[in-house]
């Protein structure tokens, strides 16, 4: 069984954040870095496979130099080698060049299922890893809870609004995208942190996978406005409404 599992490197949440001087990202200096809490869940359900089944885990990063030692810590979780797509200017590209960067470099490798986080944390598209399984052709299940593997076929539990959870069934090859709580991810162990040093790790030139320009360009990127507090009405719901047909007609042409 051939696994691939894709992560991405983000900065700390808890971090102070500014608007980079391109003025189209964060500015990346001075900011902790980590893997996205998303794609943690996701390399833990990959090892936890691969435990199960004697699989082959690759773990695939696209990024800086720097996001190698994330891509050390998957490979000191269970991961079997690491392919880094180096790219310094990853933070421009859009969704759909990203999953047809990770839908090329899977396109013939015949992974048998690939994981991925429902969404990452400083973007939030959640749509990568639906764009890679629908160029790549495959069924994909989104922000999966609960998993297991029999006989060829997968079955997860996928989480719906309030609070509801769908069944689904799908045979492999496959993709799915992983939700908080799905697992628990593991801390890497000294042994096996020391193991990963050895482990492969190669990079590849982004320009070798990317076949297509970005559909979606960033033109800027700024800090919400502050503005003023609510209003907040009380009273009888008759005098209410006057009210506030009133505000609206004062503070807007809604009713005008």
């Amino acid at each position: 069984m051939n696994i691939l599992v894709c992560i991405k490197q983000v900065p700390d949440m808890e971090s102070k954040f500014k608007v980079g001087g391109d003025g189209l990202w964060y500015d990346s200096a001075d900011l902790a870095w980590r893997m996205n809490e998303y794609d943690e869940y996701a390399v833990e359900q990959a090892v936890q496979l691969k435990e199960k089944t004697g699989a082959d885990l690759t773990v695939l990063c696209i990024g800086p130099e720097r996001v190698k030692e994330t891509m050390k810590k998957a490979l000191a979780m269970g991961c079997d080698r690491g392919v880094h797509v180096a790219d310094d200017a990853s933070y421009r590209k859009d969704p759909f060049s990203i999953a047809s960067i990770i839908a090329e470099f899977a396109r013939s490798k015949n992974f048998d299922l690939i994981f991925t986080g429902m969404q990452s944390q400083d973007r939030g598209s959640a749509q990568v890893g639906v764009l890679a399984a629908e160029m790549l052709g495959l069924p994909s299940i989104t922000t999966i809870v609960g998993f297991s593997f029999e006989e060829g076929k997968i079955t997860v539990k996928r989480e719906l609004e309030g609070g509801v959870k769908a069944k689904v069934t799908s045979p492999v090859p496959a993709l799915v995208t992983c939700q908080l709580g799905l697992n628990t991810p593991r801390y890497p162990t000294l042994p096996n942190i020391m193991k990963a040093k050895k482990k492969e790790l190669v990079s590849v030139a982004v320009s070798e996978l990317l076949k297509s320009e970005a559909v979606q360009e960033t033109k800027a990127v700024y800090f919400p406005e502050k503005k003023g507090g609510g209003l907040v009405l009380e009273g009888d719901a008759g005098d209410l409404a006057d009210r506030l047909i009133k505000i609206l007609k004062e503070k807007t042409a809604v009713l005008a």
